[in-house]
Formats: structure tokens, sequence, C-alpha cells
């Protein structure tokens, strides 16, 4: 198809446009899937289940991803995941009685697929269109993107529960089949290829980073991760509906204005970091160092392990539960949004694609790990159990963290 010309900023508009919609329908998929499998009778392991090949094939995309951008083009990988995520919404709208554990699992695999494939282009763009000296707009930039995005997948939560309490399953991933499928076609018209940065080659031969910052950070950035999912993902869900008897509508309306509010926080994070660096008498640039990561991850280690206290002692578990939700999800959102932006800076200027596709696999990789931690712990040692394993794998990322590099390499 022949694609129209647009300028550089209507290019990356479209790009933005094509990540937020992609997003949108993550979410409400991911919340879809949740309440409605709960509500068939399925185990909060089971549950856990449909979502291993979404994550296992996160790794892999990632592992691969960034190579393949570079030798293809950002766009078109960009394209090939709203593409999948398009086949992964239609698979499911068959007969309820049809819909096998395989056969989800299955579906969420080209999901997988297809997230990290947007995710990837989407940030790597960024650093094509930033030049080097422009660190202080980097940031913001990329904090922008991020909490936006997060922003809208929490919408998609929303988006998720409304539509299973208003319609039917299969109604509700038709429609977002069709929304996405809108977007693919504008993108096919107006979107024009990106270059090949490396020629055709053997992926195994540049898939893993070779900077120590890059390592590193990736390493920090699996364990955030996996402290977030293990109880966010299967547990906290399941025991709203389970334990506190919230309806579909209830849980996907907090679970939504929860990551609303951490998107809106990872936007605010520049501004945020640089309060800090005022108050500890550091003038200049307001762009956070390793050492940002490190204090960040420390203080976020607390607080799963200080709702299990408030738990043990008796306190109203709704409101525990609530606070404590909200109180991590503003400590978390500044870490990943600081990780967010150490990536893009760190990442080799020729091979960006490369080095932030290792980041993100590793990011996947947690949520991987504690995708399934999260349905099998809950299900044998409940919810306070995952809460100390999220605290358990802070505790990793800070001592990760306190070797990342403390200036800008």
């Amino acid at each position: 198809m022949t694609t129209l010309r647009a300028s550089p900023i209507q290019q990356y508009s479209l790009i933005t446009l094509s990540y937020w919609a992609f997003t949108l329908t993550d979410g409400a998929l991911r919340m879809l899937v949740v309440l409605f499998f709960h509500s068939l009778g399925f185990s909060p392991l089971e549950i856990a289940g449909l979502f291993l090949l979404y994550e296992f094939f996160g790794v892999v995309t990632n592992l691969i991803g960034g190579w393949l951008a570079a030798a293809i083009g950002l766009n078109i990988t960009l394209q090939v995941g709203l593409g999948l995520q398009v086949a992964a919404l239609a698979m499911l709208a068959i007969d309820s009685s049809l819909l096998t554990v395989s056969y989800v699992m299955l579906s969420q695999a080209l999901s997988g697929i297809a997230k990290d494939l947007n995710k990837m282009s989407a940030k790597t763009s960024i650093k094509a269109l930033v030049p080097d000296a422009e660190q202080n707009r980097l940031y913001r930039w990329i904090a922008l993107l991020t909490g936006s995005k997060n922003a809208l997948k929490g919408l998609g939560f929303f988006l998720g529960g409304w539509l299973l309490a208003a319609t039917s399953f299969q109604t509700a991933v038709m429609a977002m089949a069709s929304m996405l499928a809108s977007v693919l076609l504008l993108n096919l018209v107006f979107l024009q290829k990106s270059p090949a940065a490396i020629k055709w080659g053997n992926p195994l031969k540049q898939l893993f980073s070779s900077s120590d910052a890059v390592n590193r950070l990736s390493a920090a950035r699996f364990c955030l991760f996996a402290s977030r999912d293990i109880w966010f993902v299967v547990a906290l869900p399941v025991f709203l509906q389970e334990e506190l008897g919230w309806t579909y509508l209830q849980v996907g309306t907090l679970l939504a204005t929860w990551v609303m509010v951490y998107g809106a926080i990872q936007t605010l994070t520049p501004k945020i970091t640089g309060w800090v660096h005022q108050l500890a008498g550091q003038a200049g640039s307001t762009n956070p160092s390793g050492k940002a990561a490190f204090v960040g991850s420390g203080v976020l280690c607390l607080l799963p392990a200080l709702i299990v206290i408030a738990l043990y002692l008796g306190l109203d578990a709704t409101q525990t539960i609530v606070a404590g939700l909200f109180i991590f999800g503003v400590v978390f959102a500044v870490n990943s949004s600081v990780h967010s932006y150490l990536i893009v800076a760190y990442a080799r200027a020729e091979g960006a694609s490369l080095d932030i596709g290792f980041y993100y696999m590793a990011n996947a990789g947690g949520r991987l790990v504690a995708t399934l931690l999260s349905g099998l712990i809950y299900q044998v040692y409940g919810l306070t159990a995952c809460l100390l394993g999220s605290s358990l794998f802070l505790v990793g990322t800070v001592l990760i963290s306190a070797r990342l590099p403390r200036e800008r390499q």
C-alpha cells in the first residue's frame, strides 16, 4: 500500500496514537480475561497460567525485537504488533464453551508479542528524535510517553470491567479488534518506512548488550516489575472479588484509577526529581542517575511489608489494601519512570533498539516469573504471602541498583 507523505512530527504523532490505542486494548483485555475466567470458575493458578505465554513471548520478543527493528525498521515492527493484537482479540470472539485454557494461552501469546513490539518501537523512536545533548528534553519526553501510556492502560482496566458488566465477552473483544484495525489502516496509509539500522545477520551475536550499565539496569528492572506483578496481576483482583465481595465494575474501577494515578505520577516525575534535587541543595540538571534508582527502590521495598503488618494488626482490610496500593503506586511510578529514562540515556547511539529491547526483555521476564508466582502463592498462602514476596524482590532491586553508574555515561 502506498504511503502518503507526512512531516516528522506528524509521523511521531501517529506512532504515539498507535501506541496509545494498543495500550487501551491491552489493559482492557487483561481485565476482561481475569474477571471473565474467574467467573467461569477458574482458580487463581489457572488464571495466572492464561498469561504465562503472554509474558514468555514478551521475553522472546524483546530479546529479538530490538535486532528485528534495527534490521527492518521500527515502523514495520509497530505495524506488525498492531496486526497481531487484532488477531489475538479476534481469536477470543468465539463461543465461551470453546475457550479452553490452551486456546486462550495461544491468543495471549500473540498479544504478548504484539505488546512488546509496540513498546520497543515507540520508545526507541524517541531516542532517534532527540539529540544526545538535550537530555532534559529526552527525560521529559520519556516521562510523558510512559505516563500517558499507563494512564490509558488504567482506562483500559476500567473499560474492560465496564464492558464485561454491560455486554458479552465476545462483543467486547470484537469492538476492540475493530477499533485497533482502524488504527492499523491509518498506519499503513500514512506511516512511512523507517530505515534499517543494521544489516541482516546472525541475531544471536547482537542480542545481548555490551554495556555494564544496561545489564545492571535490566537486572534491576526484572526485580522491580516482579515486585509489582506478584501481587497486582492475579492475587489482588481475585482477593477483591473472593474475599471482599467486590463486583466486576468495582474491581475494574479501582485498578483503572490506580494505573491512571500511576501514569500521572510518571508524567510528573521530572518535576518530582527536580524538587528532590532542590531540597538536597543540588543545582543544575534534574536528570536522575543510578543513585536516584537506588534510593527510590530502598523506599519502595518497605511498603509491601508495612501493608502486611497493618493487616496482621487487624486494621480494616479494605482501607489498608486500597491505601497501601496507592502509596505503593506513587513510589513505584517514580522508580519506573527513572528506569525508563536511564535505559534510553544508557543505550548506545547506534543499536539503541538492541539495548532497549534487551532491557524490556528483562522487564518481561520479571512479569513472567511474578505472574506465575502471583497465582501459585495466592492460591496456597494468600495475599499477605504475595506482599512479602514483593518486598523480597525489591530487596534485590536495591542491591542491584547500588551498582548503577552515579553519573550518566
